[in-house]
């Protein structure tokens, strides 16, 4: 798959609707709406691997009607891909067949609707003891797509001394564990030095957008741009619950990227690490600081870690 992550600039005058920037091309519709004038505008794709779209089904959308306005929204943002992530934890029921059913139920609405979004299916996976065996046996009913791939979420408080033998064994099943937003967990803002062999060993991490921008408090802003500093993010996503206090925004978390870190870091967070997961193939290398005696390390394919395991 072959999409373009950038535009051309365009300069809007003021106050008025840009036609290029509404009906850019591909996956990526109505970008920017009005610009100052004179404004050089950049037009960004990007994808949301974290985000409760779905309607009815745990604490994200409730109703149809707010998917689709979230989506309209993440479409103003500059998102072309979201994977609706609905909780796979004890306080909500995981149904896929019934999380299939709402997927279908949102495009057909969002086509109806005029708004374009490829979206895609995965959960956010809550790591327990029955999560982790039912996942050991049947990889695919929680991975994004059916491919590789698995958010994992960590109790705030209480992570397991046996944490690293659970990711161990994932990959041992075929998945590759993508870490949420661990700058949001209080254990870890604590000791950020736990995720260091965790790294080590090829795990992924996704930190909120709105961490970066500080949406999400000083906490877990702090810890974001440790992260970021050190390129212990492979990911940027909204994890977007509703329209008004967790809305999918996504676009000043990757301008900030993109002004502290370079341009570059910003879309392999927010396009070509996202996209790759989307559609199941290896993300590339990335150096990563601070996790080595050497200082520096690059992340494998989970299937090279295997080989040499």
């Amino acid at each position: 798959m072959h999409i373009c992550h950038r535009t051309s600039f365009v300069r809007v005058p003021a106050e008025k609707p840009c036609p290029e920037i509404n009906q850019a091309a591909g996956h990526t519709p109505s970008k920017v709406a009005v610009a100052p004038c004179g404004r050089m505008l950049t037009l960004v794709a990007m994808v949301d691997l974290h985000n409760h779209l779905l309607p009815g089904l745990d604490d994200g959308s409730t109703s149809l009607a707010t998917s689709v306005e979230m989506a309209r929204i993440a479409a103003a943002e500059g998102i072309t891909h979201i994977v609706c992530t609905p909780h796979a934890s004890s306080n909500f029921t995981f149904g896929p067949e019934q999380n299939s059913l709402r997927l279908t139920q949102l495009r057909a609405a969002l086509a109806e609707a005029g708004v374009s979004m490829t979206l895609g299916l995965g959960c956010d996976f809550h790591i327990s003891y029955d999560n982790v065996q039912d996942a050991l046996a049947h990889p695919s009913r929680y991975s994004i797509n059916s491919h590789d791939y698995l958010l994992v979420e960590l109790a705030d408080y209480s992570i397991s001394p046996n944490i690293q033998e659970t990711f161990y064994e994932l990959r041992l099943a075929g998945l590759m564990p993508i870490l949420t937003h661990p700058e949001r967990n209080p254990t870890l803002q604590q000791d950020p030095s736990r995720l260091i062999p965790w790294l080590r060993d090829g795990l992924l991490c996704q930190v909120t957008a709105g961490s970066v921008i500080g949406s999400m408090g000083k906490t877990a802003q702090k810890l974001a741009h440790r992260m970021l500093e050190n390129h212990w993010v492979h990911f940027l996503a909204t994890d977007a619950h509703n329209t008004t206090s967790r809305p999918p925004h996504m676009r000043r978390a990757f301008e900030t990227v993109a002004r502290k870190y370079g341009e570059s870091y910003a879309d392999l967070l927010c396009l070509h690490n996202p996209l790759s997961v989307f559609d199941g193939q290896p993300i590339g290398d990335q150096a990563m600081l601070g996790i080595e005696a050497e200082d520096t390390v690059k992340t494998e394919s989970w299937w090279q870690r295997l080989m040499r395991m």
